[in-house]
């Protein structure tokens, strides 16, 4: 018995850790490289490198890998899966001038379909439309909106 209290096995707590970053990066730049050239950049004044999904503040994302090159800025993003998830003063531009601002964005670097539900305003050169939410396809360069006011510049033209 004397043996067993001086030699009793100590209960030590475990602490299970979930979700736990594997990598935090100050002020970076990464480069998604495949076969065919350059694909996306993503930089930010901070990231955190979860197995599954980059958490960065103070996004800047370019996807390079379609017909026009789309840049998307916020404060905060989630990269995960192909799709980053931005969030607070959003600001999408696109290669030939078209241009999205709104508190979200969502946007899938596959098939490049940029989509929001929260209020927007979209401008191209003077032209400018206001929305509820939309859907815009970057590749069939197709748009779905709600609750829609459009500003419209025509051109003149001598008869």
């Amino acid at each position: 018995m004397l043996i067993y209290i001086l030699f009793q096995p100590l209960k030590i707590k475990q602490q299970e850790f979930g979700d736990v970053p594997v990598l935090t990066m100050g002020s970076f730049v990464m480069y998604e490289l495949e076969s065919t050239g350059l694909q996306t950049i993503m930089a930010g004044s901070k990231a955190l490198r979860y197995t599954e999904r980059y958490i960065v503040d103070d996004v800047n994302f370019t996807d390079n890998s379609k017909e026009f090159i789309s840049n998307m800025q916020a404060d905060n993003g989630i990269y995960k899966n192909n799709i980053i998830d931005l969030k607070g003063n959003v600001l999408y531009e696109r290669e030939d001038g078209l241009t999205f601002e709104s508190d979200t964005l969502n946007y899938n670097t596959k098939n490049s379909i940029a989509q929001t539900q929260d209020d927007y305003l979209a401008h191209r050169d003077k032209n400018s439309m206001r929305g509820a939410s939309f859907v815009y396809d970057s590749i069939n360069n197709t748009m779905k909106s709600k609750q829609v006011t459009v500003q419209y510049q025509l051109k003149e033209s001598k008869i």
